[in-house]
């Protein structure tokens, strides 16, 4: 009877390979499918590694030392990530892209921006690189894991690259969405210097004359309401939060579950007051209620457009008044019965 031989299942490098393939595809995980090839030294891969991965078809290059870890289909975010990772670790997202990433507006183009603090830097191909002495760390953040300019600093950076109308629609956007803080994109405006900053300061000095007071932003948004035949809603209802604390509502539609506010002071908002306004929408929803913001130049500037939200808005939320009415039918059937 021949003796059976012993051959080990694996070796050094065998064994140390699933745990670089897990720690590769944690970090791929938290950076939207991709890594750069400095990340993949760091962790320990060898430069035959990284050959043996690409002929495998575990890593697809997408820039030059930048890879697609798994498959090479990536997302929107995914190719935000690749460029900045492309252009090393003191690039971020910048201008048009960074306004893309933050829904300040849409890019669909096929080159990304991205922002370099230094007087200088190499061009790359499908990468608009732009130089400034001026980016700080201040004007820097992640934005959903992405190195990114800051919402301030995205609106100072499309003056450079957008026309003056595109740069308008960008600061009411970021207002919509309660990005807006008038405090920070002042600091970023200090930081960036006049010449690179007129269109922003043009933009800002008449959205702010434009400001409607209260009672008469109560009396457009009530004028545009009857001029769309939509339901009359309460005005200035007070609720009672699933926390305890009370909200004033704007306008409310209450078989509809809608809920509508309307901001008469706009770019005049700090970091406190957004966040306590997410919370209070977040409330909202946890009642069953949708939250829907406008702000004054809306009103003021694009009535048909508010007409429309809010037609759409109350088509869509019918069903719920149409049961609400329902319910209470048979409520009241049970009572006298």
């Amino acid at each position: 009877m021949k003796q059976a031989q012993h051959v080990p299942s694996h070796n050094g490098t065998l064994r140390k390979e699933p745990r670089l393939d897990v720690e590769i595809a944690a970090l791929a995980d938290r950076q939207h499918g991709v890594v750069a090839l400095r990340q993949l030294r760091e962790v320990g891969l060898s430069a035959s590694g990284v050959r043996s991965r690409v002929a495998r078809g575990r890593l697809h290059p997408v820039h030059r030392a930048v890879y697609a870890v798994g498959r090479s289909k990536l997302t929107g975010h995914g190719h935000w990530m690749a460029v900045v990772l492309a252009c090393g670790p003191s690039a971020v997202l910048s201008h048009r892209s960074a306004a893309g990433l933050w829904g300040l507006r849409r890019d669909s183009r096929r080159k990304s921006d991205i922002s370099l603090p230094s007087p200088s830097a190499r061009a790359k191909q499908a990468i608009d690189v732009h130089r400034s002495v001026t980016l700080t760390a201040d004007d820097v953040t992640p934005a959903d894991g992405i190195p990114c300019t800051s919402v301030a600093r995205t609106l100072v950076d499309l003056g450079d690259v957008v026309h003056r109308r595109a740069v308008e629609r960008a600061v009411e956007q970021s207002d919509v969405l309660r990005l807006f803080d008038l405090s920070e994109v002042q600091r970023a405006i200090e930081r960036a210097g006049p010449r690179r900053t007129g269109i922003l300061l043009s933009v800002l000095e008449e959205l702010d004359g434009t400001t409607l007071t209260e009672t008469d932003l109560e009396e457009a948004f009530l004028a545009l309401c009857r001029a769309a035949a939509l339901p009359s809603p309460e005005v200035n209802v007070w609720m009672t939060l699933p926390d305890g604390t009370p909200a004033r509502i704007d306008f409310l539609w209450r078989p509809e579950r809608l809920a509508v506010e309307t901001d008469g002071g706009p770019f005049h908002r700090t970091r406190q007051s957004r966040e306590r306004d997410a919370r209070r929408d977040q409330l909202l929803r946890l009642m069953a209620f949708e939250p829907v913001r406008f702000t004054g130049r809306q009103v003021a500037r694009e009535p048909r457009w508010v007409k429309r939200c809010l037609t759409e808005l109350i088509a869509r939320r019918q069903p719920l008044a149409s049961r609400a009415d329902a319910d209470g039918s048979r409520r009241a059937g049970a009572q006298a019965a």
